[in-house]
């Protein structure tokens, strides 16, 4: 079993920054993609930024260029870098891991953390 926690959320004001944490933990192979997800109210859940074991990275059109993801093989760990953050990215913010297990695919997702932006 894989258990993640993120954490790092918080009440910031337009245009200001958070950096958002998620520690995997359990049993967990080299070979995986960690990504954030967020889920606004009334809003399905949205892919924002995944990035594989190798480090290859991908953003959501409406974050590129102001959020960036990083991953840390070695302790199991990705994050969440926003800038210039707007009221539009008002979200619960979750981690999700993938990976491949006796052949199939497993994904694993955090409880959560919640971002507001406001003024």
């Amino acid at each position: 079993q894989v258990q993640l926690v993120e954490s790092g959320g918080g009440l910031v004001q337009p245009g200001e920054s958070l950096r958002l944490s998620c520690a995997a933990s359990g049993l967990i192979f080299s070979s995986n993609t960690m990504a954030w997800y967020r889920q606004a109210p009334g809003k399905q859940r949205e892919l924002v930024a995944s990035i594989t074991s190798g480090g290859v990275a991908k953003y959501a059109d409406s974050v590129k260029g102001r959020f960036t993801i990083s991953k840390d093989n070695a302790r199991n760990k990705a994050y969440l870098q926003m800038n210039s953050l707007k009221p539009e990215d008002t979200a619960v913010y979750y981690c999700n891991l993938d990976q491949m297990v006796v052949l199939r695919q497993q994904s694993y997702w955090g409880q959560g953390t919640q971002v507001t932006v406001s003024s």
